[in-house]
């Protein structure tokens, strides 16, 4: 029998066909490892917004009695993570640092989203000179490890929360516009696009129209990859000094550098801000894969 003769009973419905990111969302919410990174990053996120409810302490509020007989005292009841060599509650210091590294992390993925978008989107779109032009540009960038780079770029604007957020942002650029250039040159040469052209759609408005709109799945999955990344570049800054100068600042990088000398006495010191760091990193990198196993119709099959 030919597939033309096969008949539809009547009382049988045919569910209407999903979209692409409503047929993401059932894939993620099946993915217990999406699921898991959304609970991690959730509470992530609360703890940054709410943290002056949540802090039993002031991030710069001291406690000398804790500290007359030395740094530093195990943890207590009344400091559940210790305190450290000034007598600040380690507890609240952390909670306060969640502020920090998430607001680093999004503004950060948001430069280097933004201007990626822009140069990878025109490259990728109107090619020629200035598509080989900006990739040349992006492979030099690239041929330099990301790091070292955020370390150049901060040492030359000098240490800072503001500098730090802006050499992590550029250090991401090049990725972002990669990435939507080859998903930009994939999509253009549709038929969808190629009907738009012959009936005298403008080209800007086929770009953002119709191209952007169907190639900016896989950014968005590098994009929340990145804010992990982000936020270990962050630590890391911090840690070699180039974070805050305000030693009150409770930037998580810079607490483990506070903590170096007292290692051996306080390793609780260090466990803390580095759990933190660990935990908010694999939330975002569980929602990433996540997200890449429900928009890359090759791994659909896996989640």
């Amino acid at each position: 029998m030919s597939a033309v003769g096969v008949a539809v009973p009547a009382d049988v419905e045919l569910a209407p066909p999903q979209g692409l990111w409503a047929d993401a969302w059932q894939r993620l919410r099946r993915n217990p490892g999406a699921i898991i990174g959304f609970a991690l990053v959730i509470a992530f996120v609360t703890v940054a917004i709410f943290a002056p409810l949540i802090a039993p302490y002031a991030p710069g509020e001291q406690n000398l009695d804790a500290v007359a007989n030395g740094c530093c005292p195990v943890p207590s009841v009344s400091h559940l993570l210790g305190v450290d060599a000034l007598g600040r509650d380690e507890l609240s210091r952390v909670l306060y640092g969640a502020r920090f590294s998430l607001l680093i992390g999004v503004v950060a993925v948001a430069v280097g989203l933004s201007l990626g978008l822009i140069l990878g989107a025109v490259a990728g779109f109107y090619g020629r000179y200035l598509d080989g032009l900006t990739m040349r540009l992006m492979d030099i960038m690239l041929a330099i490890p990301g790091f070292l780079m955020a370390i150049g770029i901060v040492a030359l604007l000098g240490p800072g929360l503001t500098q730090i957020m802006i050499a992590i942002g550029v250090v991401n650029v090049p990725i972002f516009a990669r990435l939507l250039r080859g998903a930009v040159l994939a999509q253009k040469q549709n038929d969808f696009v190629l009907a738009a052209r012959a009936v005298g759609v403008r080209p800007r408005s086929i770009l953002v129209s119709h191209v952007l709109p169907n190639a900016i799945s896989p950014v968005i999955v590098q994009g929340t990859l990145a804010l992990a990344t982000a936020i270990i570049d962050a630590a890391g800054l911090g840690f070699l000094g180039l974070g805050p100068q305000d030693p009150s600042t409770p930037e998580w990088g810079t607490m483990l550098t506070d903590t170096v000398r007292y290692l051996q006495s306080a390793p609780h010191l260090a466990l803390a801000p580095g759990i933190a760091i660990v935990i908010s990193v694999l939330g975002f990198n569980l929602i990433g894969d996540g997200l890449r196993e429900a928009l890359d119709p090759k791994l659909r099959g896996r989640a």
